[in-house]
């Protein structure tokens, strides 16, 4: 007499995992120029030069609400897209350069975090807006700039971001997922952006030096979407 195995002691097949590999690959794709051309934006947009003492900043900022609204829309925009951005370019990068890739994150993303807590646009914004008089504002600004940590956060961000791009560049060219101009024209763009926003402030050119980074993130987009998914990551586990 034969006996029957029980339903619930058969062996079920693995149930396969949601392969989201194409989502994640697009969306970095999507990301990599956005955080980029968030700052270049805002470097265009921006009433006022970052060398500038505080009572112009404040005197430019109240002439130019409207310009403020945007760099602060902007600047929402770029806190969502900036770490993003880089981790996608790092992800194009590490198979091939992991080292150079490794270091450009560990100096980028640092520098990208702390940029809003650096920055007083928030801050120039309200002073600026006539609810106190310009001394007491100008007073309001400085003290907030000379805190200890504001300064801390400030020094991260510049030698973050700058040398991160750097290097983040270099490891997206010896890993040939740009073309050898776009790297190019991302390492050029910092210090280009050091150049135009300090040594010879000028708001145009600086948001331009940007933008050879927006060009070679696309470029990098470009390259993520022709990657295959099984070159981009893993394929999920059965489980």
């Amino acid at each position: 007499m034969s006996t029957s195995t029980p339903a619930s002691t058969r062996t079920r097949p693995a149930a396969r995992a949601v392969d989201v590999r194409t989502v994640r690959r697009v969306g970095a794709a999507v990301l990599l120029p956005l955080g980029p051309l968030s700052v270049a934006l805002i470097r265009g947009v921006l009433p006022y030069r970052t060398t500038d003492d505080t009572a112009v900043i404040l005197a430019d900022a109240a002439a130019n609400q409207a310009r403020m609204d945007a760099v602060l829309w902007l600047s929402v925009i770029a806190m969502l897209t900036l770490i993003p951005s880089a981790l996608a370019a790092g992800r194009a990068a590490q198979r091939r350069a992991p080292v150079l890739a490794l270091v450009g994150l560990c100096l980028l993303v640092p520098g990208y975090a702390t940029l809003f807590f650096a920055v007083g646009d928030s801050y120039v914004r309200v002073l600026s807006a006539g609810g106190i008089d310009a001394g007491s504002a100008a007073r309001v600004l400085e003290a907030h700039a000379s805190l200890a940590p504001v300064g801390a956060a400030a020094a991260v961000f510049v030698v973050g971001h700058v040398l991160g791009l750097i290097v983040l560049g270099a490891a997206l060219w010896r890993a040939r997922a740009v073309p050898a101009w776009a790297a190019v024209a991302i390492i050029a763009s910092q210090p280009l952006h050091v150049v135009f926003a300090v040594v010879v402030p000028h708001p145009l050119f600086d948001a331009l030096a940007w933008g050879l980074a927006v060009i070679g993130m696309a470029a990098a987009a470009v390259g993520v979407l022709r990657t295959s998914n099984d070159d981009w990551d893993l394929a999920p586990a059965s489980h």
